[in-house]
């Protein structure tokens, strides 16, 4: 995977935008980071700048922190406006959200560049959907433990270091990975009250497994670009049952339709112009 970090001005703001609205929508239940940031042409730089720190260590810095600085601030600011309409407006906000991912397919499919059809397109992108379906079977129990003992200090390692896998892999929610392990309410709690002792082990364990995601995802990525992308793909379909809020009712359903279709479009919109830098293999 050959992909450059250096960026104009202009560039820089772009991805703090992009960064913004990424940190915005990680705050959705089931809405991965991962697949928004694939989906806004920023996946790739961002991996490479992790996997590959130590090689472009000035671009990486600088390239992290525009996308750190972004990335919270998008969180800050979309706070309470998308609460507010998730309270308010559920199911066309969140059919919106799903138009998003499905026009965000399109680069994916370019990303993957596909020249003909072949059974391994399906059976790829069937792989990506079962092993995103496979999350929802890890065992909650498992990761019940006194953080101050040291078997607890290794199962919440444990846990941080999965926790960092569905940050870095499209389709996969971090907040919907807490509550599947049974840890949301006490990470949240942990944070509010700054306990250390709890959340030291999940800081371990999160950064191990974005390093060692990431490493791998970049080995696939050079090595074969074609079957990793389509997994991601199925990794990014099958999110979409994760936050699929049910079928609208009355005529909720024409609100939910026009939601779905305005997601799509802006996201093909934006998509654009890194789908014409596909198309000219940079």
């Amino acid at each position: 995977m050959n992909t450059d970090l250096r960026e104009s001005k202009t560039e820089r703001v772009i991805t703090f935008i992009k960064a913004m609205v990424i940190g915005g929508t990680m705050l959705i239940p089931g809405v991965s980071g991962g697949s928004m940031a694939i989906i806004l042409g920023v996946y790739n730089k961002l991996i490479t700048a992790v996997s590959s720190f130590f090689k472009h260590k000035r671009l990486s810095v600088i390239f992290l922190a525009i996308f750190l600085a972004g990335g919270v601030l998008g969180m800050v600011l979309f706070a309470m406006p998308l609460e507010k309409l998730l309270n308010t407006y559920r199911l066309p906000t969140m059919y919106f959200f799903i138009g998003a991912v499905v026009g965000g397919t399109p680069l994916i499919i370019k990303e993957a560049k596909l020249k003909s059809f072949s059974p391994k397109i399906i059976i790829y992108t069937l792989v990506g959907m079962v092993l995103v379906g496979g999350f929802e079977k890890i065992p909650t129990g498992w990761f019940d433990a006194d953080p101050e003992g040291f078997t607890g200090f290794l199962i919440l390692t444990l846990a941080g270091f999965i926790g960092a896998i569905a940050l870095v892999l499209p389709g996969i929610s971090v907040s919907y990975m807490l509550l599947l392990m049974g840890l949301y309410e006490e990470v949240i709690g942990a944070i509010k009250a700054v306990d250390v002792f709890y959340l030291l082990p999940m800081i371990i364990g999160l950064g191990a497994g974005v390093i060692t995601t990431t490493w791998i995802l970049e080995t696939l990525m050079t090595k074969h670009p074609q079957g990793t992308y389509l997994i991601i793909l199925g990794f990014v379909l099958g999110s979409v049952a994760g936050v699929w809020p049910g079928a609208p009712g009355g005529m909720q359903w024409l609100a939910c339709i026009l939601t779905f279709i305005l997601g799509t479009v802006i996201i093909l919109f934006i998509s654009g112009k890194e789908l014409s830098k596909v198309k000219k293999g940079l």
